[in-house]
């Protein structure tokens, strides 16, 4: 049987901008898509820590330190609100993730934490 697993975080990532007249998706420094593993053009799960808004759209790699939302969801947040990013996959047993844990003065990152894979717990 699947299930749904999270296979990457990114925790604290700030807003750097919003773009309401723009086709959706939200951009992210492609430096980070690759270091969390997250793929160009993925969905993701976007959580709103200040307002507590939640939207699912896709990743689009951008410029290094940004996060933008684009869009409508560009609705749901402001600049400087802090996010978490959230992708998933789809297996029979958990095999780990990665989490980075971000500065929220710049969007670097501070940490990284590998979830263990479930045979290992």
């Amino acid at each position: 049987m699947l299930r749904t697993f999270v296979h990457a975080k990114i925790h604290g990532i700030r807003i750097t901008e919003c773009k309401l007249h723009y086709n959706g998706s939200a951009e992210i420094d492609r430096e980070l898509l690759a270091a969390s593993g997250i793929a160009p053009y993925e969905q993701i799960h976007i959580v709103n820590m200040n307002n507590s808004e939640r939207l699912i759209t896709y990743a689009f790699p951008g410029e290094p330190g940004a996060f933008t939302l684009n869009g409508g969801a560009a609705r749901l947040g402001a600049k400087g609100d802090s996010c978490l990013v959230i992708a998933y996959r789809q297996e029979e047993q958990f095999s780990g993730a990665k989490v980075l844990m971000m500065n929220p003065e710049d969007n670097s990152v501070l940490e990284t934490i590998d979830y263990p894979a479930a045979e290992s717990l």
